[in-house]
């Protein structure tokens, strides 16, 4: 059998978390990756980008579905026979000892058996099976966590390997291999864009040497790079065409393997159905290899998949295949706990309860390793988990608080510092829920320590945010402010890794980065007297807008863009503006709001988070709906809660601008339909949003200079399964436009993707009008703006190719968008998300659109109007948009009901 076919009819070898493997040699030896690390990498990303609870889920994914890589066996470059007996001196024997006792997880035994390794080709003088074994025990250190021992490593192997004067294809191949796990060791200690560059020259090398798999290889981690840098869109530019390469290829394991990888890195960016398509080629070829663990191994990540997907059903059914199938007993311990979680996630109690037994027998089984320290840390918070869910005790907490022990101590016995935190942080949160306070800070503050010693921020953060939740409950406020603090800002260092989305994360957002901002800011403000002194404001507001920019670069996948911008409390200074800021909390409502010339200050109302959320629902439902009543004393409730509490302030400031940087569901509802029993909230202010408390550039519109490129659909279209309607008048709409400023148009089948892009590229218009459907969703695969194309829509992804000024060379960038028959997702509490993500990523200044679809009719008037008012000398943005509304508020057929006139909102620079 050739090494060809005999490669072909194992297992499959992993193509993107494993060592590279190396060319045949001289006595045709290939050097074997580990099937159990593909994805060893991956938990690095996972571990820096996950908050406390899913973030153990996500690390036991590295103890299962794929754990340590292999370690290469070092080439042979004789024929003679070589002893592999346990207790041999022989260095290739020391080395094959040394790469099972890191699979089987004793790490620092494993290290100091490569250190014999590497003194014994030392003294044969053997220089490549020295470089290569001195990598090898680099790998060891990473996992350790021990840098400067592995990066002492590295650098010795790579002195050998450069100053060898001829590199043969064997020895470039070593070198290819040595960067690789450089590249890995740097990324661990943050150091992304090195690891980049590194990954890049190993690339390089190994397509010089003819090998393309492992090039493939390092070019996903090259992608993995990016996406921690933050340059999604790079990342999936070098993504696609591996793809492409890998599907035009035939049935191998190292096809199902990339597909697989490939699908996992699209998971990443958010691009879930393409993730889907892939992962599902990946099985399909595993399938008809029949190769089990590599069926498994895909089957456990269309699980992952189809969970961000809210595929409940499907994401069980998943889970439940590799539980049962042939797969590995780790990879289907896995699938249970992944199981288990999810269950518990989706309030599944009972079926639950069910799998607890079976796993804590399935671990029983284990023998001490790091796998299993991460088994028992995954299945305590679970435990925790149900407990905390009231159900019958399947294991009480002394049960839970004994497997952490035990943990705890594999853990230390293995040298593994980063488990060792992740079990004592653990233990502390137990301590913490049974009022056992000494103890639990006593833990907690121990794994903080261990934490800091081994720069883990995406840790640190997690226990500096329990050692506030410890003080605050032992009455210390001032320290527990202190350290919810640091807490905070540790995660605006993690900013860039945060994004770096996929559904565990988002599952984190909600249950760790979220709750995190939300107490700090209730302590700061817990004066209940509205005297907090305004230091204490500042931050509240500060914290905040740190919480909704995490947010948004949640939504968008990627941080935000740094821009030069301007504090808005310095525009609003000058400009007769009030800035408002609701801020939801638990137990109560708080209104900051800043007035021109005088101090901030704070009203609180007593009122649960739920009851905010309800009631904004109903109001929303009713605005919706054209027939309804309800709206009135609805939105009066929300005025008294919003408004009534500054009402005074806002009369004897004399403003006339209200501009909001909303919380919440709050976003969902517009201000100016709120009501004061005589008046809508519009008719006495102008009103504008914002998303935090920086506005781009803040400069008025140019009046003699202005002109529109408006675009639109008057026809039904499709996308996906959804059916539009027609927009009659859609056509009148933007001939209304073009009769008020010099105005370009493509209308239906001129509205394409490329001729749009062409248009806004040529195109100095300032303002850019979209009449056409469309939907925002805190999902962004589910915000879209249809073209004039069936089946063809506009992602946020796109957005910023099309628009951004400086994708398009544009000397200028757009100063409004105008979108004017988009709607918010139906029973989306946080659709409006989307829409401020459609802002940031259109680059805009300002943008004007509707929060659900509005009589087309109605709103063709509303759009002369408005444009028609800002060709107006000395009308601001929102005064323009103010007046157009007051206009089908004044219409006898409209203003019955808001539904009309109110969807349309001014988000970003209203002057």
């Amino acid at each position: 059998m050739s090494n060809r076919q005999r490669r072909h009819s194992s297992e499959p070898l992993p193509l993107r978390w494993a060592v590279p493997t190396l060319l045949r040699i001289v006595i045709k030896r290939a050097i074997c990756v580990s099937p159990k690390h593909k994805r060893r990498y991956w938990s690095d990303v996972l571990r820096r980008v996950r908050g406390w609870g899913f973030l153990l889920l996500s690390l036991t994914v590295a103890f299962c579905l794929v754990t340590f890589p292999r370690l290469s066996t070092a080439p042979v470059l004789g024929a003679s026979p070589v002893n592999l007996s346990v207790n041999s001196t022989n260095p290739q024997a020391l080395l094959q000892q040394g790469r099972t006792l890191y699979e089987s997880g004793q790490l620092s035994a494993a290290a100091a058996i490569l250190q014999q390794a590497v003194q014994g080709y030392r003294a044969q003088g053997d220089a490549l099976s020295t470089a290569m074994s001195l990598s090898n025990l680099a790998l060891v250190y990473e996992q350790l966590g021990s840098w400067a021992e592995a990066n002492q490593a590295l650098s010795q192997s790579l002195e050998i390997l450069q100053t060898q004067r001829d590199l043969d294809n064997q020895r470039l191949s070593v070198l290819a291999q040595t960067l690789e796990i450089q590249g890995r060791v740097q990324l661990a200690q943050g150091q992304a864009e090195a690891a980049l560059a590194t990954w890049e020259q190993a690339a390089t090398i190994y397509k010089q040497v003819g090998n393309e798999i492992d090039a493939t290889q390092t070019q996903i981690r090259q992608a993995q790079a990016l996406q921690i840098l933050g340059f999604h869109q790079r990342a999936i530019g070098l993504l696609q065409p591996l793809s492409q390469s890998l599907e035009n290829q035939s049935d191998s394991p190292t096809k199902a393997m990339g597909l697989r990888s490939l699908g996992e890195v699209l998971q990443i960016v958010g691009n879930l159905d393409q993730a889907y398509s892939v992962t599902q080629k990946s099985l399909e070829a595993a399938q008809r290899l029949q190769l089990p663990q590599a069926i498994a191994s895909a089957q456990l990540s269309l699980g992952n998949i189809a969970r961000a997907q809210q595929k409940n059903e499907e994401t069980l059914n998943f889970y439940q295949q590799v539980a049962k199938g042939s797969g590995s007993p780790t990879i289907k311990l896995q699938a249970q706990l992944n199981q288990l979680s999810f269950l518990l996630e989706t309030n599944q109690v009972s079926q639950a309860q069910a799998l607890v037994s079976p796993i804590q027998q399935q671990i029983n089984t284990l023998p001490p390793s790091r796998t299993t320290v991460y088994a028992q840390i995954n299945f305590a918070r679970s435990l925790t988990r149900l407990n905390q869910l009231n159900s019958p005790s399947v294991q009480s907490w002394a049960d839970i608080t004994q497997g952490l022990i035990t943990a705890r101590g594999q853990a230390e016995a293995l040298g593994d510092q980063r488990a060792q935190a992740y079990a004592m942080g653990h233990l502390g949160e137990i301590y913490e829920r049974t009022k056992q306070w000494n103890e639990a800070q006593s833990l907690t503050e121990q794994a903080l320590f261990l934490s800091q010693k081994i720069n883990a921020n995406d840790m640190t953060y997690r226990w500096h945010w329990q050692i506030g939740r410890i003080l605050e409950a032992q009455g210390k406020p001032e320290k527990a402010i202190a350290a919810y603090s640091s807490a905070v800002d540790i995660l605006q260092s993690l900013r860039s890794d945060l994004v770096t989305v996929n559904p565990e994360v988002q599952f984190s957002f909600k249950e760790s980065v979220e709750p995190i901002h939300r107490e700090l800011v209730s302590l700061l403000l817990k004066d209940n007297d509205g005297k907090s002194s305004p230091e204490k404001l500042e931050k509240a507001r500060q914290v905040m807008e740190s919480l909704q920019i995490a947010e948004l670069n949640n939504f968008l996948r990627e941080a935000c863009l740094d821009v030069q911008a301007v504090k808005l409390d310095e525009v609003a200074g000058v400009q007769q503006v009030a800035v408002i800021y609701p801020i939801i909390l638990p137990d109560r409502l708080e209104v900051i709001i800043n007035l021109p010339g005088q101090q901030l200050s704070h009203k609180s109302t007593k009122i649960t988070s739920e009851e905010v959320e309800a009631l904004v629902e109903r109001l929303q439902g009713a605005l919706y709906n054209r027939i309804s009543l309800e709206f009135r004393p609805l939105s009066q409730q929300v005025y008294d809660l919003l408004i009534r509490p500054i009402e005074q302030d806002l009369g004897q400031s004399q403003v006339n601008t209200l501009v909001f940087v909303l919380d919440g569901a709050l976003r969902n509802i517009p201000m100016g339909a709120l009501n004061d029993g005589q008046q809508y909230l519009l008719e006495k202010y102008a009103i504008a949003l914002t998303p935090g408390l920086q506005l781009v550039s803040p400069k008025p519109l140019q009046q003699k200079d202005l002109s529109v490129l408006a675009v639109g659909i008057t026809e039904a279209r499709q996308w996906r399964s959804q059916q539009f309607s027609p927009l009659p008048n859609v056509e009148p709409e933007l001939k209304t436009i073009q009769a008020e400023l010099p105005t370009r148009i493509l209308l239906d089948e001129d509205f394409t993707i490329e001729r749009f892009k062409a248009a806004v590229k040529s195109s100095a218009a300032p303002i850019v009008h979209l009449a056409t459907h469309g939907q925002f969703s805190s999902r962004q695969e589910e915000t879209f703006i249809l073209t004039g194309e069936d089946n063809v829509a506009i992602d946020v992804g796109q957005l910023n190719s099309l628009l951004q000024s400086s994708e398009l060379g544009r000397s200028e960038p757009i100063e409004l968008l105008v979108l004017s028959a988009c709607q918010t997702a139906s029973g989306d509490k946080r659709a409006a998300l989307g829409l401020a993500g459609v802002a940031v990523r259109a680059g805009a200044r300002s943008t004007v659109a509707s929060l659900w679809s509005v009589n087309d009719e109605a709103t063709s008037m509303l759009m002369g109007r408005f444009y028609e008012e800002l060709a107006r000398q000395d009308v601001t943005k929102a005064e323009a948009l103010r007046q157009a509304q007051l206009s089908i508020l004044q219409d006898p057929r409209f203003r019955r009901h808001p539904y009309f006139w109110a969807p349309f909102i001014l988000v970003g620079n209203w002057l």
